[in-house]
């Protein structure tokens, strides 16, 4: 890990967030693809007309999970909770593999 005596850093995504964390390529691949997956599901809530609670019950989750997630605050919630929430909205994630760079 990088030792920092001064200044700031800054990500411009999560992969880079994490290489400044210091964490492997796996965990940072893990992070991006939560980070994008969370971005869309924010943005296809805002494009629908649902309010948080009939989204809510929709994907039969709790309102204080749903809210945190379109707060972006994703610690404590699974994968498959934020693509139950995506599939309620009516949408599905479709996957692209890329090599993770060493």
């Amino acid at each position: 890990m990088k030792k920092i005596t001064s200044g700031k850093l800054s990500a411009q995504n999560a992969g880079e967030l994490a290489k400044i964390l210091g964490l492997s390529a796996n965990e940072g691949a893990e992070m991006e693809f939560r980070a994008n997956l969370n971005i869309a599901i924010v943005n296809k809530f805002k494009e629908s007309k649902l309010t948080q609670e009939k989204l809510a019950k929709l994907a039969k989750v709790s309102r204080t999970r749903l809210t945190a997630l379109l707060n972006y605050n994703t610690q404590g919630l699974s994968t498959d909770f934020m693509i139950r929430v995506l599939c309620a909205l009516g949408y599905k994630a479709d996957i692209k593999l890329t090599k993770i760079a060493s």
